[in-house]
């Protein structure tokens, strides 16, 4: 029998998101990992060799997102993950959707900072994600997501 290694794609804007995503790093072990991230050497400074740079997006920058959903597709569509996971923001929504769309699994993990309820973009993740988690027992209980503790 032989066992398949999982193809990850791991997104995150840079920030906090990006943080959050490194500190699952042990998580992706025995995964096969491609990141993409939002700022220019933010792979390189975490020791990462196969990462993408993606445009940064958000709702009130509507050409930009459509940069990043076509980048993302072709990420996707290259490196055809089994799972996708994704810590925040924006550019992580797209990629669970193309991805849900495409037949992988779709985790949203809510940023840490959000203590009260889901952020906007988790909103609208849980419409795409298999798994949604946050990171408080509040929100998640109050949106409908899980909660497995705290990544930081």
């Amino acid at each position: 029998m032989t066992l398949v290694t999982k193809k990850i794609l791991a997104i995150a804007s840079a920030g906090g998101h990006w943080h959050q995503l490194m500190a699952l790093r042990p998580a992706f072990a025995t995964g096969k990992v491609h990141y993409a991230t939002t700022l220019r050497g933010l792979p390189e400074q975490f020791g990462l060799t196969s990462a993408s740079l993606i445009p940064d997006c958000n709702r009130s920058t509507p050409f930009r997102a459509a940069l990043c959903t076509f980048i993302l597709a072709g990420l996707i569509l290259w490196h055809r993950p089994n799972v996708i996971v994704s810590t925040g923001a924006l550019p992580g929504v797209i990629g669970l959707a193309l991805g849900k769309f495409l037949g992988a699994e779709t985790i949203w993990i809510d940023s840490v900072a959000n203590a009260e309820e889901l952020s906007s973009s988790g909103r609208l993740a849980k419409r795409f994600a298999k798994l949604c988690l946050s990171q408080w027992e509040m929100p998640a209980r109050k949106s409908g997501a899980a909660y497995a503790g705290s990544v930081l």
